[in-house]
């Protein structure tokens, strides 16, 4: 087997490019992701105002809306059909429509309506700023009735009980912030790093076919097919560990992710994973003889792995035929894993049933290289 990493060593050396363009790529991509949300979620997001009563409520409501970080008035309309096309346009996310006479019905004791447009072709910009702007409906609602049964001559706490007589106590558990980056990040980088691993992996024994050096190769491990996948496999092993090691010190140290759980397991979790995408790719090179299909196959179980993973979408609410398939993913395991140990902070009690399958994934490797070897053994044969 050391034959075989020194060999490996050797061809890295002499065609670096692959390896350095996986590297600068995963690079690039870290470096994207941090700096795109640097603030931790979309900021001064543009809305419109469809003021029809203009009266010191509606400017002060709208002076409360420009307050908040999150959005930021970029027109005042005198009619929904300006608004409306504002918003098809891309220029605005959501526009508030103030109807005219709504002070007039709040002294004498009528209810008033506000309605809300939000474009959701947008999904992160139009709920955020639905979020936004439904909240400071409500606040303004509030202080209305506030300053209204204040008159009446009620004092401050009964009027809480009319405004609010249940309180909500909400608790942000693992994401207090609601920082978009610590969602993203923590589940894309390293998605992207096995994804890298498990092509690169695969690549690189295709093109042991494709150059005609399989003897060769298998010279070098004594014919061993085992000796032979798990020495070329090794050098990008520790290569892209590293490569994820590197980017999780960086979340959970300078970038302040939160993280409760113990580094080693984590590091242990990083390894298991970048073995298992390796695996992966192993086995399906090995099932496939042609280059190209197994190479495209390949990506597609990759890119899969980021929806059914479940950090987008719920697996809990796929069907069930999906939420078994998704376990076959590296990556899902891998995400139940870093979720309990950074979040949670629990360790190898809780995290054991996704160590165990992410170690099991390398049976996948050692079947890819005996399908491997028995090719070799009848082409040698014919």
């Amino acid at each position: 087997m050391l034959r075989v990493i020194v060999r490996e060593l050797r061809r890295i050396w002499l065609f670096p490019r692959y390896l350095v363009i996986l590297t600068l790529g995963a690079v690039f991509s870290f470096v994207f992701f941090a700096t795109v949300s640097g603030e931790g979620q979309p900021q001064e997001l543009p809305v419109a105002v469809v003021d029809m009563d203009g009266t010191y409520l509606s400017r002060r409501l709208c002076h409360e809306i420009d307050a908040t970080p999150a959005v930021h008035i970029k027109a005042m309309y005198t009619n929904h059909t300006e608004a409306r096309k504002a918003m098809q346009r891309g220029e605005v996310f959501a526009f508030y429509e103030i109807p005219e006479g709504i002070y007039n019905d709040l002294l004498q004791f009528r209810s008033p309506h506000l309605t809300l447009y939000t474009n959701q072709a947008y999904l992160l910009a139009g709920s955020l700023s639905y979020r936004q702007l439904a909240t400071m409906g409500h606040l303004a609602t509030g202080a209305v009735q506030r300053e209204v049964l204040r008159k009446k001559g009620f004092k401050d706490d009964e009027i809480m009980g009319i405004i609010q007589p249940v309180a909500l106590e909400t608790h942000a558990v693992g994401n207090a912030t609601g920082n978009y980056q610590i969602y993203l990040m923590t589940t894309l980088i390293p998605g992207i790093v096995a994804l890298m691993a498990m092509l690169h992996t695969a690549y690189v024994i295709g093109r042991e076919r494709q150059e005609r050096t399989v003897k060769s190769w298998m010279r070098k491990a004594g014919g061993d097919a085992v000796k032979a996948m798990v020495g070329k496999a090794l050098p990008y092993t520790l290569h892209y560990t590293l490569l994820l090691l590197a980017a999780e010190v960086v979340m959970y140290g300078p970038m302040h992710f939160p993280m409760q759980g113990s580094w080693p397991l984590l590091m242990l979790v990083s390894l298991l994973t970048v073995t298992a995408a390796q695996s992966a790719g192993c086995f399906l090179m090995g099932c496939i003889p042609d280059p190209s299909v197994a190479m495209s196959l390949t990506s597609a179980y990759g890119t899969l792995a980021f929806t059914m993973c479940g950090f987008s979408f719920p697996v809990d609410a796929m069907p069930l035929p999906m939420q078994l398939f998704s376990m076959l993913f590296p990556l899902r395991h891998y995400w139940l894993a870093m979720r309990d140990i950074t979040l949670y902070g629990s360790g190898l009690e809780q995290c054991w049933p996704e160590v165990c399958v992410l170690a099991a994934f390398v049976l996948l490797l050692l079947i890819g290289a005996a399908m491997l070897g028995r090719q070799f053994e009848r082409r040698v044969a014919c």
